[in-house]
């Protein structure tokens, strides 16, 4: 049976799996979004709000990269809530469906629990204990109102949003790798 490694080798390890599932988040959301796009194809004369449905307290001091992580995992907390919301939003819309916009959100929203926990594991002290479960109430109304176009552009707009927390979870994640295998190599 092999040993668990532990210290700065094993910190480079877990760090690289987390940037390598950020990666793959980026492409699942990138994915989710194309077949959603596909699938409502009335999105391209209709485009979303440029405000952000996530956001994060503005720190006047640059954070550190651990700090940096422990916000990002705050955001992917409310995208987290966001995607289950839009699960549910849908299907009390339209049913349950199948199809593949149906199995990229369900991989989409696994993927996001699976990077929340590896978060967790990267950042989590004593003095700072994170949270992996969805960090969003799903009883706001969509942009618009209501109906089926509304929730369509609030859905387009969450994805949107998606996608931007999955490039910045990628970015954030490689910033730590880059520094704590730096800081392996001193």
């Amino acid at each position: 049976m092999a040993e668990r490694q532990e210290g700065p080798a094993q910190d480079a390890s877990q760090t690289e799996r987390a940037v390598a599932l950020a990666r793959l988040l980026r492409h699942e959301c990138a994915l989710l979004l194309q077949l959603y796009k596909e699938k409502e194809t009335f999105l391209l004369y209709h485009p979303p709000d440029a405000r952000r449905i996530v956001t994060l307290s503005a720190d006047p001091e640059e954070p550190s990269a651990e700090q940096q992580v422990q916000l990002l995992h705050s955001a992917l907390r409310q995208c987290l809530g966001l995607i289950h919301c839009v699960i549910q939003k849908e299907e009390e819309e339209w049913g349950e469906l199948e199809g593949d916009y149906e199995a990229a959100k369900k991989r989409v929203r696994l993927r996001l629990e699976h990077l929340l926990s590896t978060t967790k594991a990267l950042v989590e002290t004593e003095d700072v204990i994170l949270e992996v479960t969805p960090d969003h109430k799903c009883n706001e109304e969509t942009d618009g109102g209501g109906g089926a176009f509304a929730l369509k552009m609030w859905t387009y707009h969450v994805l949107l949003e998606l996608v931007h927390w999955a490039e910045r979870a990628s970015q954030t994640l490689h910033v730590l790798h880059t520094e704590r295998t730096e800081t392996e190599d001193v």
